[in-house]
């Protein structure tokens, strides 16, 4: 699970590795990763079978996955791989909120007091930013917005649709998705298809690697470790990114003492509510 864990954090650092804009980027992993889901369906005989009545669920789900990505590297390539992803890392908090209304469960004050401390480590580590910083955290705090609305709205989806297909049709709607913004943007063109062969690899290794094959394997991890177990340990993504980016990217340079003690701030508390949580649940289930 951790080596999994372990990739999805890579993800960040390959936004400054991959030497294109966010969107091209974004645009080549929804067409690699289909393309890699088609081929494990074909070959382990699975149906690409949908209820069209979720279709338009799928669809929209579909377009907050492309944002999400979108906003993510946009935000590690204006800034750090350290920042992005400390932004993400908030995702959790908003799925506090969120959950409420789209899953009609009692709202938490602790979850609440918990994002009110999340928004004092932002405001710690953004003291110092200078203006391109800054907007490279509301990227990233929209990417983390994005990332909640989709894992909430998935969370709902698969009580009726299998979750290989559920993403597999996610991912073409946001390969349609970029596409259709790269045409709008007048961006469509034979200029996508120059890169350096290090570019090429790097796609590969996030199309295949970090998106459709870690997505099966934490599918099956989860049903043998549990749901909880998986989601706390996927809040140790932001760490291993920032030391990743510290010792492939150097962003130790770039960063001051403030950052990580606002960093050290969002990850206990990100962890704290996954304990919290859990202890919920053991004492609902005890009553």
């Amino acid at each position: 699970m951790h080596v999994i864990i372990f990739i999805w954090g890579f993800t960040g650092i390959l936004g400054k590795l991959i030497h294109l804009d966010a969107i091209v980027i974004v645009w080549y992993r929804v067409i690699i990763a289909p393309l890699f889901l088609a081929l494990f369906f074909v070959f382990t005989k699975r149906s690409f079978k949908i209820d069209l009545k979720h279709l338009w669920k799928i669809v929209v789900v579909g377009i907050f996955v492309a944002l999400h990505w979108l906003t993510f590297y946009y935000s590690i390539q204006l800034s750090t791989a350290s920042l992005g992803v400390l932004c993400l890392s908030t995702t959790t908090l908003h799925v506090t909120w969120l959950e409420p209304i789209v899953m009609k469960r009692k709202f938490s004050w602790i979850e609440f007091a918990m994002g009110a401390i999340v928004i004092f480590g932002i405001y710690f580590i953004s003291g110092d930013f200078n203006a391109t910083e800054r907007t490279a955290m509301y990227f990233g705090l929209s990417s983390a917005l994005c990332a909640a609305l989709f894992s909430v709205f998935n969370a709902k989806l698969s009580e009726d649709v299998p979750s290989t297909q559920m993403t597999f049709y996610e991912l073409i709607v946001g390969f349609l998705f970029v596409t259709l913004f790269l045409a709008w943007q007048g961006k469509l063109d034979v200029e996508l298809l120059k890169m350096t062969g290090s570019d090429f690899a790097w796609l590969l290794f996030l199309g295949i690697v970090c998106t459709s094959f870690a997505f099966l394997v934490m599918i099956e991890i989860v049903k043998r470790l549990g749901t909880f177990t998986a989601s706390l340990s996927i809040n140790l993504e932001p760490v291993y990114t920032i030391l990743l980016a510290i010792f492939i990217l150097n962003e130790h340079k770039l960063l001051n003492l403030n950052f990580y003690i606002g960093s050290l701030i969002i990850i206990l508390v990100v962890v704290l509510n996954g304990v919290i949580k859990h202890y919920q649940k053991k004492k609902l289930e005890t009553l």
